[in-house]
C-alpha cells in the first residue's frame, strides 16, 4: 500500500469540494477527490493505497461524501495522528478504516505501508509505528463493508431464543 501524505487540519472540503455534493456514487466522487488540494491524486491513486494525515484529519462539515470519495478511489485505510470525530464515524459507516497513529507525521509520502492491526503497529518503509487498537466491533463493521451491510448481516443472523 502506497502512502499519500497530507498535513494537519485537512478538512472535508479539501477531500471532496462542496460543488460535488450532488454526487452520491463513490466512483464518481473519487474522480474529484482532493481536487484543488492535490490534483494528481484522483488520476494516480491505486486500489489499496493509504491516506496519511496529521492532526484533526477530516475536520469541517459532517458530509459523508468525503470518506465515500476515498472508498470510491480504492482507499480502505486512513492513518492520522487524530481525526475529527464526525469524519472518524462517517469513515466507519461507509467501510473506510480510520487508524490513529501518534507518529503518523513521520511517515513519508509514497512510503510502502503495511498494517498489522492485530499486532498494534503499522510498518512504513521498514519502520514500525504504534497504532491505537481497533475494537473488534469496529473491525466487524469495516469487514462487512460499512454499517448498513453490518446491520443487514446482523438481521440475517440466526437468533437464539433459548
Amino acid at each position: 500500500m502506497r502512502a499519500w501524505k497530507f498535513g494537519d487540519n485537512i478538512d472535508t472540503d479539501a477531500i471532496i469540494p462542496g460543488r460535488f455534493l450532488t454526487i452520491n456514487n463513490p466512483e464518481e466522487l473519487a474522480k474529484h477527490a482532493f481536487e484543488g488540494t492535490r490534483d494528481e491524486f484522483a488520476k494516480k491513486v491505486q486500489e489499496g493505497d493509504v491516506i496519511v494525515g496529521g492532526r484533526n484529519f477530516g475536520c469541517g462539515s459532517s458530509r459523508e461524501h468525503a470518506p465515500l470519495a476515498l472508498m470510491g478511489a480504492g482507499v480502505k485505510v486512513v492513518v492520522a495522528r487524530s481525526f475529527a470525530r464526525i469524519f472518524f464515524r462517517n469513515s466507519i459507516n461507509v467501510g473506510v478504516l480510520p487508524v490513529v497513529c501518534p507518529e503518523a507525521d513521520k511517515i513519508v509520502d509514497g512510503a510502502n505501508v503495511s498494517l498489522k492491526i492485530g499486532d498494534g503497529y503499522l510498518e512504513a518503509d521498514g519502520k514500525k509505528y504504534t497504532i491505537e487498537p481497533v475494537p473488534a466491533f469496529m473491525q466487524g463493521i469495516i469487514d462487512s463493508g460499512g454499517l448498513v451491510d453490518y446491520a443487514k448481516n446482523l438481521k440475517e443472523a440466526p437468533v437464539c431464543t433459548g
